[in-house]
C-alpha cells in the first residue's frame, strides 16, 4: 500500500510539494540543457580548437554530479534533508555567478565540475524526500508526476538559452540559472518542513559511505536495475552531448535545433503523463521490463537507418523521440523498484543509485559524444549495446522472470 502525504498544520500540500520537487530537481537539468545552443558560441569566444572539446562543458558537470552523489543523502540521513538541500542550492547559486564571469575555458571547466558537485543534491536529495512520504507504486506515481513537470525543462531550456544568447550572450544563461535557483531556494526554506524527524535518522561515520555502496552492490533485486538505469542514461547523455553537431550541423538544422530539441523533449512529459496514468494497474515492474524491449527495438531501427543513404532529420528525430519516452519510463519505474528495499536507508541508497547513473552514465555518454564522426552511427551503435546489457542486468536481478508484478521484498530499516 502506497504511503499517504502527510501534511502539517499550516505547511505545503501535494500540489505545492510536487511542483517544488519538479523544480528542484529540474535545476540540474537546465544546468546543461539551457547550455546546448551556446556551446559553438563559447568554442569560439574561448578559442577551442578541437571540436568535440565543447562537449566536455556538459560531460564534466555530469561526471563530477555523480562522483559526489554519494554525499548528500548519506549526510541527510543523519542531518536531515533540508539543511543540506539548502547549502547544496545556495552553492548552486554562486557558482553559476562566478560562471558568468569566467574568461578561460580550463576555468570554465572547473566551475563546471564544482557545480556538478552542488547539483548532486538536487538530484539525490528530491528522490528521498519523496521517498519519506511514499512507497512502492505510491512513490513511482509520484515521481512520474514530478519528471512530467521536470521533463519540461528539457522542452523549453535550449530555446530559453537560445534567446538570452542571441540577446545578451552566453554569460546571460548562467545569471538566469542562478536567479531561477535562488528563487527555488527560498521557496523550500520557506515553506516545506523537514521531512526526516530526528528519530529516525541515522548516525552515520565516513567508512559506512563504503558500505553503503556495498549494501547496494550486494542487493540482487536492486543493482540490475542501477546499473542498467545507468547504461541507458550513458546513451541519453551520449546523444546529449553530441545533439548540437548532430542536429544543427549534420542534419544541418542550424538556428532550428533549439525548437526541434524542445520538441524531442516534450515527447518524455507526455511519457511521464502516460506513465501515472497506468503505473498502478499495472505495476512498475510490467511497464520497466516492456520500456527495455521498445528501447531496443527503436535502437536497431537507428541502427538500420544510420547505414542506410539519405536517412532524413525526421527519421533520426522520431526514432530519437520515441527512445527519449522509453528513457523516461525506464528511469521512473527502475528508480522506484530499485529504492523499494532500502526503507529509512533511502536517502543514502539514492545516493549511491546516482552516483553509479551519473558517474558511469555520464562517463559513457562522454565517450559516446567524443566518438561522434559526422554521422549518427556511434550512436545508434551505442544505444543498442546499453539496450542489450540492461536487458541482461534485469534479468540477474529478477532471476531470469520477467512482466512479474511481485510484491516486494520488507524493506530495510
Amino acid at each position: 500500500m502506497p504511503l499517504q502525504y502527510r501534511r502539517v498544520a499550516g505547511g505545503i500540500g501535494r500540489r505545492e510539494f510536487i511542483a517544488m520537487m519538479a523544480m528542484i530537481q529540474a535545476l540540474q537539468s537546465l544546468a546543461f540543457a539551457s547550455l546546448l545552443p551556446a556551446l559553438g558560441v563559447i568554442s569560439v569566444d574561448l578559442q577551442i580548437s578541437e571540436p568535440n572539446q565543447r562537449q566536455l562543458l556538459i560531460s564534466v558537470f555530469l561526471v563530477s554530479s555523480g562522483l559526489s552523489a554519494l554525499l548528500p543523502g548519506t549526510i541527510s540521513d543523519r542531518f536531515g534533508r533540508k539543511p543540506i538541500l539548502l547549502s547544496c542550492m545556495a552553492m548552486f547559486v554562486v557558482i553559476n555567478i562566478a560562471s558568468a564571469f569566467a574568461r578561460d575555458f580550463h576555468v570554465l571547466l572547473l566551475l563546471r565540475g564544482l557545480l556538478g558537485v552542488a547539483s548532486s543534491g538536487l538530484t539525490v536529495l528530491p528522490l528521498a524526500i519523496i521517498r519519506d512520504r511514499y512507497d512502492g507504486a505510491g512513490m513511482a506515481k509520484l515521481q512520474a508526476t514530478v519528471a512530467m513537470m521536470f521533463m519540461a525543462v528539457p522542452t523549453f531550456a535550449p530555446s530559453l538559452g537560445f534567446v538570452l544568447l542571441e540577446l545578451a550572450g552566453w554569460r546571460a544563461i548562467f545569471f538566469a540559472i542562478a536567479a531561477l535557483a535562488l528563487g527555488g531556494m527560498g521557496w523550500y526554506f520557506v515553506r516545506l518542513e523537514e521531512t526526516l524527524p530526528s528519530e529516525q535518522r541515522r548516525v552515520t561515520h565516513s567508512r559506512e559511505l563504503l558500505g553503503n555502496v556495498g549494501m547496494v552492490l550486494t542487493n540482487r533485486a536492486s543493482i540490475g536495475y542501477v546499473i542498467g538505469m545507468a547504461l541507458i542514461f550513458g546513451g541519453h547523455f551520449g546523444f546529449i552531448n553530441s545533439s548540437q553537431q548532430l542536429i544543427g550541423e549534420h542534419f544541418r538544422a542550424g538556428s532550428a535545433y533549439p525548437l526541434i530539441f524542445g520538441a524531442m523533449a516534450a515527447t518524455m512529459a507526455l511519457a511521464s503523463l502516460a506513465n501515472s496514468a497506468i503505473v498502478e494497474r499495472f505495476g512498475t515492474r510490467r511497464i520497466g521490463h516492456v520500456a527495455i524491449f521498445c528501447h531496443l527495438a527503436a535502437s536497431i531501427g537507428q541502427l538500420v537507418l544510420s547505414y542506410m543513404p539519405g536517412e532524413t532529420l525526421l527519421q533520426f528525430v522520431l526514432l530519437m523521440s520515441a527512445n527519449m519516452c522509453l528513457l523516461i519510463t525506464v528511469f521512473i519505474n527502475f528508480t522506484a523498484i530499485a529504492l523499494q528495499p532500502f526503507g529509512q536507508l533511502a536517502g543514502a541508497a539514492a545516493s549511491v543509485q546516482s552516483f553509479f547513473r551519473l558517474v558511469l552514465g555520464a562517463g559513457l555518454g562522454g565517450l559516446i559524444g567524443h566518438a561522434y564522426d559526422g554521422t549518427p552511427q556511434p550512436l545508434a551503435m551505442a544505444l543498442v549495446a546499453v539496450g542489450l546489457l540492461t536487458l541482461a542486468l534485469v534479468l540477474h536481478s529478477e532471476r531470469g522472470k520477467l512482466f512479474d508484478r511481485k510484491t516486494a521484498r520488507p524493506a530495510m530499516t
